[in-house]
């Protein structure tokens, strides 16, 4: 049968009124993409109609809402993840439950849309369905707010991208981020703290990991909010500085060194990592979630310009999501389902997730030397279902400073990296990597055990010692 012969039969099916032509068309897509309902561990509702259908679970820990009758049609044509998450940040599917469990089901439309049987069937009827919501169901997808402009990963574009990020506003961030607004993974040393006890301990064991000391020269490069250098100077004395692409991080941080009397140890400048001068200025670098925005052909630029500003002897903690993701030839179902425009479009844009073994790889060719490598991939996981839960209790402020699109943009994008994170797709090295002095010492113990024992340069109550 020709396609436009499908489409025909498929726009016949059913009968009775038009609303339940339009139901009984979105449950025979509903079959082909998840099997007959009385097998599927989530439910599916329909519009306005109320129909939903049955579940052998009583109590499904998702709930799939279509919007309107031409939902399914939005989701999966083109048959891409854009596709699919642009219909739920515009509103045309719903999620009620567990949004991270939801991020499954894209895996498996992934995969049935990956065998030609199942879109020779589907195609027709996806067509068949209306091509646009009728009524009041027009929502309009927030324009993505990015720079494209130069070269990719130039410094001009770097900044426009990371201001295209974080220009959402301090106020949206302070919603669900911890007391510090520390937007990096935390650290859960049992696993049930809260967000601002893990991120406490996050810094901490950073700290510890550098073994900073009172008068070390500190750099964070892309210090976010600040959390890290000012914990840093606060608690173990050192002198830090941090450099940003975002006026609006740099404020908001210079604003809570003076307030926190730090500001003469404490430098916040806007600035590009490259732009930064000097040989061995600094005694311990830190870069935490930064290195995600490098560029895979900029890895080498990256360490190389860090190596220059460490000081002989000095340590450099870098903390890097990687692509734990096992690679294959692409194939067409791979260029067709697009993974990854998504985050690219409206999240992270041009960022590039690195594979932790050329990472390493280019760290060593710019000198260092790599003394441990730790995973924190279930922690990162940990970090999102508590943000992912601070956003959706703070959903009426939180819309009401970005919008809903928005909202559900970051939603979608913290509950999908969870997903990721639990499941292994993306991973979370903290490599710290050691400048060797001429004769090779790094200056490291024998042993981890002062990472754990006790704190490094400081007093058991966490205030520096008196010197």
């Amino acid at each position: 049968m020709s396609i436009s012969a499908a489409v025909t039969e498929a726009r016949a099916t059913g009968s009775g009124t038009r609303e339940a032509r339009a139901v009984s068309l979105a449950r025979r897509i509903a079959e082909q993409l998840f099997g007959p309902a009385e097998a599927r561990d989530f439910a599916i509702r329909y519009w306005d109609s109320g129909a939903a259908d049955a579940l052998v679970a009583a109590a499904p820990a998702v709930t799939l809402v279509l919007r309107h009758p031409a939902a399914f049609r939005r989701m999966l044509l083109p048959p891409s993840q854009l596709a699919l998450t642009e219909a739920f940040v515009r509103g045309d599917v719903d999620v009620e439950g567990d949004l991270e469990a939801a991020a499954g089901l894209a895996d498996r439309v992934r995969a049935r849309l990956a065998t030609p049987g199942v879109l020779r069937h589907l195609l027709p009827l996806l067509i068949a369905s209306p091509a646009t919501p009728a009524g009041p169901h027009a929502p309009r997808l927030a324009p993505a707010r990015r720079g494209r402009d130069g070269r990719l990963h130039s410094p001009r574009r770097d900044a426009a991208a990371i201001r295209a990020h974080y220009d959402v506003g301090n106020a949206f961030y302070a919603l669900w981020l911890d007391r510090r607004m520390v937007y990096s993974c935390a650290y859960f040393p049992t696993g049930a703290e809260d967000i601002d006890a893990a991120q406490e301990a996050k810094l901490e064991l950073i700290c510890r990991k550098l073994r900073l000391r009172p008068g070390d020269r500190l750099l964070d490069i892309g210090c976010g909010w600040g959390g890290l250098v000012l914990y840093a100077a606060e608690r173990y004395g050192v002198t830090a500085t941090g450099v940003t692409l975002s006026p609006s991080q740099a404020e908001w941080a210079r604003a809570r060194a003076a307030e926190q009397g730090l500001a003469e140890r404490v430098r916040i400048e806007v600035r590009d990592y490259r732009a930064l001068e000097g040989d061995g200025v600094f005694d311990k670098l830190a870069s935490i979630g930064m290195c995600e925005h490098v560029g895979h052909r900029e890895l080498g630029t990256y360490f190389a310009h860090a190596h220059r500003l460490l000081r002989p002897g000095g340590l450099f903690l870098n903390t890097c999501i990687v692509d734990q993701r096992e690679r294959a030839r692409a194939t067409w179902r791979d260029r067709l389902w697009h993974e990854g425009t998504f985050i690219d479009r409206y999240v992270f844009p041009d960022g590039e997730l690195p594979r932790l073994g050329p990472m390493l790889r280019e760290a060593g060719r710019a000198g260092f030397e790599t003394c441990d490598v730790e995973s924190l991939r279930e922690h990162y996981a940990l970090t999102l279902r508590r943000w992912v839960r601070r956003l959706e209790a703070a959903r009426e402020q939180a819309v009401a400073e970005v919008g809903e699109p928005t909202y559900r943009v970051w939603r979608l994008y913290m509950a999908g990296s969870a997903y990721g994170f639990a499941r292994g797709a993306m991973g979370l090295a903290q490599a710290l990597l050691a400048k060797p002095e001429a004769d090779g010492r790094v200056g490291l113990p024998l042993t981890r055990e002062d990472l754990y024992a006790g704190r490094t340069g400081g007093r058991e109550d966490g205030r520096v010692a008196p010197r």
